[in-house]
C-alpha cells in the first residue's frame, strides 16, 4: 500500500503532461509508451488495473484469422505483425502455440477451402509461425483422441500465440513498466469527471478506498477508460466521431481434458469460433458472443449451458462436462468500436476488434476505442504520436519502451541462478523451472529475489504449493505491484482463483500469512472483503473427476504455514 498512497500524493500535488483515465490494456500501454519516452504521465483506474475486459479475454494473441471471412485483410496483416513482433519482444511470455481446428459436415465453408485460407493468413503473417497442415478426420483423431470426429469432414492445424501468464498479468507488467520510468499510477482511484481551465485540465478523483477526493492537473487528458469510455466523454463534454457497442463472452475453467498443448478450434452453433484452450492443469473453454446493451454483465444459465451444449457436442469424453465440473468463470464484454453515425446492417458478429482513437485538437483530449491485446504496442505508439500532434515534448522518441530485459541481464541472471542451483529447488509438480518462471514474471528484478534466497533460504520456500508461488514473490508482489485488495492478487497478478475454486482458496490453511505479507494490519479486513463480495455460484462439491484433478500437490493451494491460520 506505501507505493499506491505515495503515488496519490503525487499525483494530487503535480502537474502532468498527460493524465490516463483507465488501467486496462490500451491505457497500460500508452501509459508505457509515453513515460518510457519521457513525457510525465499519471494513470488512475476506478479498479484494479486489467480489472475489467483486460482480465477477460481468451489468453490468446491472435492474428485475427476470422477476419479473413469478413476480407477485412489491412486488419488481419496488421495484427499478424504485432503478433509476431509480440512473440519476438517478449520470448518468455507470448509464444507460439498450435491450433487444430475441426470442420463437421454441412459447414458453410469445405475444410479445404479454409486450409487454403489459413496459407493466406500464414502468408500474412510473413510465413513467421509453423505452417498450416490439411488433416483428414481420421489424423485428427490421431491428434487428439477426445474430438468426436463421427460428423467431420476434415479439418486443418496452423499457428498463432498465447500468454503463458494470464492476459491481466501481461498488462500489469505494462504499468510496472511505466513506473519504472517515472509515471504515477494508481489503482482504486475514480475519476468524477474532468473540465478544462487555462489550458490544463482538471480531474475530479476519488480514492475509492478511504473516499477522499482531490484534484488531478494535466495538459493532455486520455480517456482509455475500456467500455466506460462513453461514459467518461459524456462526463467532460466529449463528442467523438465513434463510440461503443458491447459483446458479452464467458469462459468456464474445468478440469484438464487433455496433455497436448495445442488449441482445439471448432465453430459453434452460432457460427463463432469456439476454443478449448490449455491452461496448465486446466482447461478453459469458450467464448460466447452475445450483443449487450452495457458493460455491466454476469453468467446467466443460458451462457453456461450454450458453452457445455457446444463442448459435449464436439469432445468424446467419458462422461460428458456438466455444472459441477466447472472450477470458475470469466465473464466480460468486448468493447466494439463504431462510427457516431454507422448504421447497423452489418453483421453483429463480424465486427472486429480494431481499435480507434479520436483527438479533440482545442482541448487536447483523446479517446481510445475497442483495441485488443495483440495490437496494443501499436496503440501505444499511435498514443505518443498524438500527444506529440498536440504539443507536448517527447524528449527520447526513438526508445524502445516494450520487451523483456537484454540478454546481457538475462545471462546474468541465468549464470546466478545455475551458480546457487535454483532450479534444484524447482517444486516436483512444477510446469516449469524455477529459473524461466522467475524471469518471465519479474525480468531484471528476478535477480533482487535471487539475493533474497541467498541472504535467506526460506525465501525460496513454496509459500503457495502446486501454484509455484515462493516466499519472496509475496513479498514482491507486496512492495512493487501495488496489490489493494485480495483479489488483485488471486485473479489478476496471479491466475489462483481462476484454476481453483473459491471454496478450497477459503479453506486453505495458510491464507492469512498471505495476507499478512500483503496487507500487513489490514489482513483480516482483506480477508472478509474477499469472501463477502466473492461470489460463490460454482458448487462447492467438484464431481468426481474435478476433485481426482484437485489434489493438494496439483492445482489447490497447500500454503505453507509458520504458526497463522484462516480460521
Amino acid at each position: 500500500m506505501q507505493l499506491r498512497d505515495s503515488n496519490i500524493e503525487k499525483l494530487s500535488r503535480e502537474t502532468f503532461d498527460v493524465l490516463i483515465i483507465g488501467g486496462g490494456i490500451n491505457g497500460a500501454s500508452a501509459a508505457a509508451a509515453l513515460a518510457g519516452k519521457g513525457v510525465r504521465v499519471g494513470l488512475i483506474d476506478r479498479g484494479d488495473f486489467a480489472g475489467e475486459t483486460s482480465m477477460h479475454s481468451s489468453n490468446l494473441v491472435w492474428g485475427g484469422i476470422k477476419y479473413m471471412e469478413s476480407y477485412d485483410f489491412p486488419l488481419v496483416r496488421k495484427l499478424c505483425k504485432s503478433r509476431n513482433h509480440l512473440i519476438k519482444s517478449f520470448p518468455s511470455t507470448v509464444q507460439e502455440i498450435r491450433f487444430l481446428t475441426t470442420i463437421a459436415r454441412g459447414f458453410r465453408y469445405h475444410p479445404r477451402y479454409l486450409w487454403a485460407g489459413s496459407w493466406l493468413y500464414w502468408l500474412m503473417g510473413n510465413a513467421f509461425t509453423r505452417i498450416p497442415r490439411f488433416l483428414k478426420p481420421s489424423a485428427i483423431k490421431e491428434r487428439e483422441g477426445i474430438i468426436d470426429t463421427r460428423d467431420a469432414i476434415g479439418g486443418f492445424e496452423y499457428s498463432d500465440a498465447y500468454l503463458h501468464d494470464n492476459d491481466a498479468r501481461f498488462v500489469f507488467n505494462f504499468v510496472r513498466s511505466a513506473l519504472n520510468y517515472g509515471a504515477m499510477a494508481a489503482n482504486y482511484v475514480e475519476s468524477r469527471g474532468a473540465r478544462r481551465e487555462n489550458g490544463v485540465w482538471v480531474t475530479r478523483a476519488r480514492n475509492v478506498m478511504n473516499d477522499a477526493t482531490f484534484e488531478i492537473r494535466s495538459r493532455v487528458l486520455i480517456n482509455a477508460a475500456g467500455p466506460w469510455v462513453d461514459q467518461h466523454n459524456e462526463s467532460t463534454g466529449q463528442k467523438p466521431g465513434h463510440h461503443h457497442v458491447f459483446s458479452k463472452g464467458i469462459h468456464l475453467i474445468v478440469p484438464r481434458l487433455t496433455d497436448s498443448k495445442r488449441v482445439l478450434a471448432f465453430f459453434a452453433d452460432d457460427g463463432r469460433l469456439f476454443f478449448v484452450i490449455p491452461m496448465g492443469q486446466r482447461t478453459c473453454i469458450g467464448t460466447t458472443d452475445t450483443r449487450v446493451e452495457n458493460p455491466e454483465v454476469h453468467v446467466t444459465d443460458e451462457d453456461t449451458q450454450f458453452v457445455l451444449d457446444n463442448i459435449n457436442k464436439r469432445l468424446q469424453l467419458d462422461k460428458p462436462l456438466g455444472r459441477e465440473d466447472i472450477i470458475a468463470t470469466r465473464c466480460g464484454v468486448r468493447p466494439l468500436a463504431v462510427k457516431a453515425r454507422a448504421g447497423g446492417g452489418r453483421d453483429f458478429l463480424q465486427l472486429s476488434r480494431k481499435h480507434a482513437i479520436d483527438t479533440d485538437d482545442a482541448e487536447a483530449h483523446i479517446s481510445i476505442f475497442g483495441g485488443k491485446l495483440t495490437d496494443c504496442l501499436n496503440v501505444g505508439e499511435e498514443i505518443v504520436s498524438e500527444v506529440k500532434r498536440l504539443g507536448v515534448s517527447v524528449p527520447y522518441p526513438d526508445y524502445r519502451w516494450y520487451g523483456e530485459p537484454s540478454e546481457s541481464v538475462r545471462k546474468e541472471f541465468l549464470h546466478q541462478a545455475e551458480l546457487m542451483d535454483l532450479d534444484a529447488m524447482t517444486a516436483p509438480e512444477a510446469s516449469e523451472p524455477l529459473t524461466a518462471r522467475l524471469w518471465r514474471r519479474y525480468g531484471t528484478h528476478a535477480l533482487d529475489m535471487l539475493e533474497e534466497i541467498r541472504e535467506d533460504p526460506r525465501q525460496g520456500e513454496l509459500l503457495i504449493e502446486g501454484t509455484e508461488y515462493l516466499r519472496c514473490e509475496l513479498g514482491q508482489a507486496q512492495r512493487r505491484e501495488m496489490i489493494t485488495r485480495l483479489e488483485d492478487f488471486l485473479r489478476r497478478r496471479s491466475k489462483i482463483s481462476l484454476v481453483v475454486s473459491n471454496a478450497r482458496i477459503r479453506r486453505s490453511p495458510g491464507l492469512m500469512e498471505a495476507c499478512e505479507i500483503l496487507f500487513g494490519d489490514q489482513a483480516r479486513e482483506r480477508f472478509d472483503e474477499y469472501f463477502a463480495e466473492t461470489p460463490e455460484w460454482t458448487p462447492e462439491k467438484l464431481s468426481p473427476e474435478a476433485e481426482a484433478d484437485n489434489p493438494a500437490h496439483s492445482e489447490s493451494l497447500n500454503w505453507s504455514n509458520r504458526g497463522f491460520s484462516s480460521t
